[in-house]
């Protein structure tokens, strides 16, 4: 039999301080943030949130620390660190979780395994799914 080994991508992404960027973000390596992501972030990786870091929107990842602010959902597969510095306004869903004394957390926690898709297009509908509604809206233009 066959064995399918994942390589581990070794890639490090970085937003940098005073950087904004606009728009969901893929990527299969790690992501450091320390200026402004407005929009989804989903990696295979770990996310690392600097302390002038700021996510606007849902982080999905492997790991994460998070120093600086967060508004959004976070889910994480593995272990999400909260350092003393970081503020999350939203829910977090991770396996486990490490809270420094002087973090902020204002949502929801949920304590379990998380299946993340790979791939944004993963969460949305397929075209056979969109062709019901479709065809009630037509009738109900008619």
């Amino acid at each position: 039999m066959a064995k399918y080994i994942e390589q581990e991508n070794n890639t490090i992404n970085l937003i940098g301080a005073g950087t904004n960027i606009k728009g969901n973000v893929e990527s299969s390596g790690d992501i450091r943030i320390d200026g402004t992501l407005n929009g989804n972030l989903r990696t295979k990786g770990k996310v690392v949130i600097g302390n002038t870091g700021i996510a606007k929107g849902e982080v999905h990842c492997k790991n994460s620390d998070v120093e600086g602010k967060v508004e959004g959902k976070i889910l994480v597969q593995e272990l999400l660190s909260l350092k003393s510095t970081s503020s999350i306004l939203g829910d977090i869903s991770a396996k486990r979780l490490a809270i420094e004394p002087g973090a902020r957390f204002t949502g929801n926690c949920q304590m379990n395994v998380i299946d993340t898709p790979t791939s944004f297009k993963d969460n949305e509908p397929n075209d056979k799914a969109k062709q019901p509604v479709e065809q009630e809206e037509q009738k109900k233009s008619k």
